[in-house]
């Protein structure tokens, strides 16, 4: 979700290569071809070209709020915000203060609720008859990895507010800010260790390896006009997508789920992770600044090249011209923009994003109904709704 108050310069993380675990096992949409991604690598799956009419219509349904679509872990979520809080501030009492603020500083803590609505969907189809201490576990775990990432990464940018409130570094200097972050990724591996289980270890591991790359691969591919939309997606996926679709497999293995569903789980939270990548970077032309909380295409300005703006690229050789340049002339950001909205970027890229969310959609199919699953369903509808 976009941040609000200073700006904050582009947080990415990028490309990683590995031996992928296994193939998408989900039913892909059979009128649409586009490239998605197993846990390394990029495969292609049934895509309907961007430039051509799309096969079916989008039905814009009122959602409920976020917060009613949570309900069935509203009460887990609250337990996890305590033990977060304890774990910080009980063992280091000078960062309890950097806790609360960590903690408390909004969001819908998206990853760990899909950890637990993950979890009470597979545990129902499997007749389990409560969560384990390892789900509540692995959603710490996951909440702790990714609030680790940003509290770095506002240093790194010298952010100042996230989310409408003051950020760690702006309120107990950088030093704090650091350990903070430090100590979160060192408690998550620790914590992580302990649950005993190879499986997860390996899968949550090679996340947090992504996140350690990401920083230096995306530096080097500013202002790349040649990156392709495969390259995007792989990207988006190691900047998004990985951490959201090893933490659902993680927490349905925790289910005792067969193979096939395991691989469902990671595939819905891939295709969502993907999903909402691809939507955050149509916000970045489509939303004022006041509502980005940003300055309007900012990862255009700054030489993140998003599927808005490679499909862009494909018809206007006016905007090549522009970003190979890299802005120099006066008032060619706002002309990129203009060029980007009408060679039809933002379209192509609101079906990418449809199809990517049809896909995880489809990857639910396996599972048995119940009022997690039905809020998995929404979250996806979510998810989209921000582009309508």
């Amino acid at each position: 979700m976009p941040s609000e108050g200073v700006p904050c310069s582009i947080r990415s993380r990028v490309l990683h290569k590995q031996q992928p675990h296994h193939n998408s096992s989900c039913r892909s949409t059979p009128s649409v071809r586009t490239h998605v991604l197993t846990p390394a690598r990029v495969e292609s799956s049934p895509i309907v070209p961007a430039s051509q009419p799309a096969t079916t219509t989008t039905t814009i349904v009122a959602l409920p709020a976020i917060g009613d679509i949570l309900t069935p872990v509203a009460a887990d979520l609250v337990v996890m915000n305590a033990n977060l809080k304890s774990v910080v501030g009980n063992r280091h009492p000078m960062l309890m203060a950097a806790a609360e603020v960590i903690f408390n500083a909004g969001g819908k803590k998206l990853r760990p609720a899909l950890v637990f609505l993950v979890s009470r969907a597979t545990a129902d189809h499997m007749a389990l008859p409560e969560l384990n201490d390892r789900h509540r576990r692995l959603a710490e775990i996951t909440e702790m990895i990714h609030t680790a990432s940003l509290v770095h990464d506002d240093v790194l940018d010298d952010c100042n507010v996230r989310r409408g409130a003051s950020t760690i570094n702006s309120l107990y200097g950088t030093r704090i800010a650091v350990l903070a972050g430090d100590y979160l990724f060192a408690q998550s591996s620790w914590f992580l260790a302990n649950l005993d289980n190879l499986e997860v270890i390996k899968l949550i591991s090679q996340v947090i390896a992504d996140f350690a790359n990401g920083e230096i691969s995306q530096a080097a591919s500013l202002f790349d006009t040649d990156i392709t939309l495969e390259q995007y997606l792989d990207k988006s996926f190691y900047k998004t997508a990985s951490l959201i679709a090893a933490s659902c497999r993680s927490a349905s293995v925790f289910s005792d789920s067969p193979v096939p569903l395991k691989e469902a789980m990671y595939n819905y939270g891939k295709h969502l992770g993907l999903a909402f990548q691809i939507v955050d970077d149509i916000l970045d032309f489509t939303q004022t600044s006041e509502q980005l909380g940003k300055p309007q295409g900012q990862d255009l300005a700054s030489g993140n090249l998003t599927a808005p703006i490679i499909y862009a690229l494909r018809k206007s050789p006016e905007l090549l011209e522009i970003i190979t340049s890299e802005f120099r002339e006066e008032g060619s950001l706002p002309r990129a923009l203009q060029l980007v909205n009408e060679s039809g970027g933002i379209e192509e890229s609101k079906l990418l994003a449809r199809q990517q969310a049809d896909m995880a959609l489809a990857c639910l199919e396996s599972l048995s109904d119940s009022p997690s699953k039905r809020a998995m369903v929404q979250i996806v509808e979510y998810v989209l709704e921000r582009i309508y």
